[in-house]
């Protein structure tokens, strides 16, 4: 498999492509079309191979590519594109992952909502965390494993054949009579699947969505290192201190939430979430067998939390979604109370999802009534004692709280609090996640971390080696970012009065919830609640529009906050919202300010905005 054309643009790309394919953690949100966001980087770079143009300049001004390092970038993109033009497939039928176990996990989730049958094939052996007997009993995913000699003839099979082999050379796709799907695996890199069967289109987004929804894309650096050796050019191995890394995130995590169980470090957000709902998942199913499991969860709130926990039901039998409004006239804790007391007349087992702050309304519930109605005793139908819930706490907002201190306020009960790293623990550097449990919750944690192996989401070494350097100073970022962010608040409220602000108050801000995330509901106008809407909708628009336009280097369209610099812009519903159903999202601003960016010019722009309203 030699094309010399590929292999030499290839080399070229990686002598002249940006720097910020490799260490930003979203790219190019300056020039980002949502809509072509999985498109329009392959339809202009293989326009620039066309025409043998690798030029610095033409690559730096590629389109966006997706919207997320989790579901793909740039160098990502280009990984894929290499090993489909050397394979006559399209780039399509190439998808990359961080994770070595999830590309078949994920064929056979859609096979099992398909009632479909799935063969797996392999030769030397299967990546050691593939866990057989999990998959089948507590994933419900049903298949058959064969080991076969190398060169064996491949019978046909009513269903679908998955070969995976582990290789250093994982851009080596081979190809085989009556196989499906072939998956490259490399311990340091990642795994790469390839659709060879594209009778079922259907199976290219539903790969897709695995990987947005509970893992990540393979690295920039991992790939990086894959085209570089694809194309035969010396790679630049880190060499990382891993145990010395590992030890010193450890340790700043515990200074920062005082729980007493170590972290388990993920490669996303979303990664250590699906660990999380699995390993609960896994005991549930162990200690009370039969019972119904129930995910309590907001329905406006994360859309990734959202999906990820309504595609884990969908396929599970035993998992049910029970809806928790916690937004706006809605009161956490009552809806908390209301749903547990549901659940325990039905003797089910809860499992609660809550951001605290909410997002993107930013509200904290009255913590010690939380604490009362978690902690109530409540009784099933036939007058039994209830199974005390699991409280999950995505504190991304507010990573500084300790909720689970020893004295902490969520200390009588069952808790587990998970971190996205890609905002404040890692500035932006990087997606890694993390969780801990409260002493309560920590026997809950082998299970988690067993579930976050069989995945293999952990995080990377070079997502460790950033979470290492950036983790001691993040308290003083968010004490930094929240002072930038009072401060335009206030200057917002002062200008215009009318419009609807949700952010902590100076009271909570003093007890320590200090989030550096606030919404605006802008002031509109109209006969209708139609033409009200329309126009406030516009208005959002025209804010962030006019906020990026005029303060390119620091004002971006994009969902993330915690970043190190510059001040992000979104609309709930378009964004973080994007799978919650219509009636739920929240079509304001949401802005998120950082430690590091001129405020006076983001005050004069907003002044600017109200001169033309």
């Amino acid at each position: 498999m030699r094309d010399t054309k590929v292999h030499e643009f290839l080399k070229t790309v990686l002598k002249n492509m940006p720097n910020d394919w490799l260490r930003l953690t979203t790219h190019r949100l300056d020039i980002y079309d949502e809509a072509l966001a999985k498109t329009q980087f392959l339809e202009a770079f293989e326009a620039l191979y066309q025409n043998n143009d690798a030029t610095a300049s033409n690559l730096k001004a590629l389109p966006t590519a997706f919207d997320y390092i989790r579901l793909g970038h740039p160098l990502s993109c280009v990984l894929e594109w290499g090993i489909a033009k050397l394979n006559g497939v399209t780039a399509d039928q190439v998808i990359s992952f961080s994770s070595r176990t999830i590309p078949m996990m994920a064929v056979l989730r859609k096979n099992q909502l398909d009632n479909k049958n799935t063969r797996i094939l392999y030769t030397e052996k299967l990546p050691p965390m593939f866990d057989v007997d999990t998959l089948r009993k507590v994933y419900g995913y049903q298949f058959e494993l064969t080991k076969i000699e190398t060169g064996a003839t491949i019978s046909a099979f009513d269903g679908s054949t998955i070969y995976s082999s582990e290789t250093d050379a994982i851009h080596a796709i081979e190809t085989f009579e009556n196989v499906d799907f072939t998956i490259t695996s490399n311990a340091a890199l990642g795994s790469i699947i390839v659709i060879h069967d594209m009778k079922d289109e259907t199976y290219i987004p539903a790969i897709q969505h695995v990987r947005r929804r509970e893992t990540i894309a393979m690295t920039p650096s991992n790939c990086l290192s894959a085209l570089q050796h694809l194309v035969g050019v010396p790679s630049t191995e880190d060499q990382f201190k891993v145990e010395k890394n590992k030890a010193a995130v450890l340790d700043a995590i515990q200074k920062i939430t005082a729980s007493p169980t170590d972290a388990l470090l993920a490669s996303s957000g979303l990664s250590i979430q699906y660990a999380i709902m699995m390993g609960l998942i896994d005991e549930a199913m162990k200690k009370h067998p039969g019972k119904p499991i129930k995910i309590i969860v907001p329905p406006n709130c994360y859309g990734g939390t959202n999906d990820q926990a309504r595609r884990v039901a969908a396929s599970i039998g035993a998992v049910e979604i029970v809806d928790l409004p916690v937004d706006g006239d809605n009161d956490m804790v009552q809806s908390i109370d209301r749903v547990l007391t549901t659940v325990a007349a039905e003797d089910a087992i809860p499992y609660i999802i809550a951001e605290i702050p909410t997002n993107p309304r930013v509200e904290v519930p009255n913590l010690q009534q939380l604490k009362a109605v978690l902690s109530t005793k409540r009784r099933t139908g036939e007058g039994n004692t209830a199974i005390d819930p699991v409280f999950i706490l995505d504190q991304t907002f507010c990573p500084n709280v300790q909720f689970l201190a020893s004295d902490g306020i969520l200390n009588s009960v069952r808790a587990i609090s998970y971190v996205s790293g890609s905002k404040f623990p890692s500035g932006g550097k990087c997606t890694a996640g993390y969780c801990v449990a409260n002493a309560a919750g920590a026997g809950l944690m082998p299970k988690i971390k067993k579930h976050l192996q069989l995945c293999d989401n952990e995080a990377t070494h070079l997502q460790v080696q950033i979470l290492a350097a950036q983790l001691p100073s993040m308290n003083q970022r968010i004490k930094e970012a929240y002072s930038n962010t009072r401060e335009f608040v206030n200057f917002i409220k002062e200008n215009l009065p009318e419009a609807k602000i949700n952010f902590v108050s100076e009271t909570l801000a003093a007890e320590g919830f200090t989030p550096s995330v606030f919404s605006l509901d802008l002031p509109t106008k109209g006969d209708t609640d139609e033409e009200r809407e329309t126009y406030k909708r516009a208005l959002n628009l025209k804010l962030i529009d006019m906020m990026i336009t005029e303060i390119p280097s620091e004002s971006k369209y994009c969902v993330s906050y915690g970043q190190l610099k510059g001040c992000y812009w979104t609309i709930p519903a378009t964004s973080t919202q994007g799978t919650t159903k219509e009636g739920d999202k929240d079509y304001i601003a949401r802005v998120s300010v950082s430690p590091d960016l001129d405020l006076e010019r983001h005050k004069s722009v907003f002044l600017q905005f109200l001169k033309e309203i």
